[in-house]
């Protein structure tokens, strides 16, 4: 069996879950349990589809680094739903969630399932440098488009996009991302720059779209590139272009420091992070068959451990 890594955008993937699955489903206790079932759900059935054998569940140690907001103030100011002095900003996250968070951890924990985050870093940040360094193919799973920018055929590095739903998952491969945007994969991230991203309170620069943006890059091959020729009297950039690219020049500055995922995070080797996946045995075992029915987890328990059952 040839070894496969998957990186799992977890917040993702757990909100996704959340929103996929009626909250009436709880525990005796009235905790809503649906998040976790349908995680667990994701897990078994994606390391399954996809021929996982090492796993690391991504982590938002900070959902909004100040540093990226120090460039960028707009950056995911929408989401924010407490400012806290000294500390990362409370995210805006339904009650109903928040209180599932905790339980992950715990089922993965049990389930043997790698987690990594590290402070000041987004899970983006974490599936970046895994991805730009790793030595066997990955899939990254996440319903985010700025992951794009990690996909690398010549790497052997594929976007698992749940954006449709699991039944309607897409494999982002640098021919699909081209054909679906007009750029390449190592483009992504410039292109997003130009056109903004509401979800993520990026402004973009005014009055260029994503049609313009990827012709732009597509004769400039970079945002780099674009800005040196619109310096350039001689360059080859409409006057309508060059105005708008000056009037965005504070923004533009800073914007790819936020908007480029980090790729040299310190991060624990796959073997230290315990990544690769194995059937769960004992203790451990014994302890989330008892959670699956005291949690009314369902099958979701059962499906997981089949998965990793394979893992033999």
């Amino acid at each position: 069996m040839v070894n496969r890594l998957m990186l799992l955008d977890t917040a993702s993937l757990y909100f996704r879950a959340f929103y996929g699955l009626p909250d009436t489903i709880r525990r005796p206790d009235g905790t809503p349990v649906n998040a976790v079932r349908g995680l667990l759900d994701m897990i078994a059935r994606l390391t399954t589809d996809y021929g996982a054998t090492h796993l690391v569940a991504c982590w938002d140690d900070d959902w909004r680094p100040q540093w990226r907001v120090d460039l960028i103030p707009t950056y995911k100011a929408h989401r924010v739903a407490e400012v806290v002095a000294g500390a990362a900003d409370v995210e805006v996250v339904p009650d109903a969630l928040e209180t599932q968070i905790p339980l992950i951890r715990h089922v993965l924990d049990l389930a043997g399932i790698a987690v990594v985050g590290v402070p000041e870093h987004e899970a983006d940040d974490v599936v970046g440098t895994y991805a730009s360094h790793a030595d066997l193919p990955v899939d990254v799973v996440t319903g985010d488009r700025d992951l794009f920018q990690v996909v690398d055929d010549a790497r052997q590095v594929r976007v698992i996009y749940t954006a449709r739903g699991m039944k309607n998952l897409e494999v982002m491969t640098d021919a699909v991302v081209v054909a679906k945007y007009r750029v390449l994969p190592a483009q992504y991230a410039d292109y997003a720059t130009l056109r903004g991203d509401a979800s993520d309170g990026l402004p973009g620069v005014a009055g260029i779209g994503e049609k313009t943006a990827a012709a732009l890059l597509l004769e400039h091959g970079t945002l780099d590139g674009l800005l040196a020729a619109a310096a350039d009297p001689e360059g080859r950039v409409s006057g309508p272009v060059r105005s708008k690219l000056a009037a965005a020049a504070d923004y533009l500055n800073v914007a790819p420091a936020v908007v480029n995922v980090v790729r040299n995070l310190e991060l624990p080797s796959l073997d230290e992070a315990g990544a690769e996946l194995h059937p769960v045995t004992g203790a451990a075992r014994e302890e989330l068959e008892r959670l699956s029915t005291e949690w009314n987890l369902g099958g979701s328990v059962r499906r997981l451990l089949e998965a990793l059952d394979r893992r033999t």
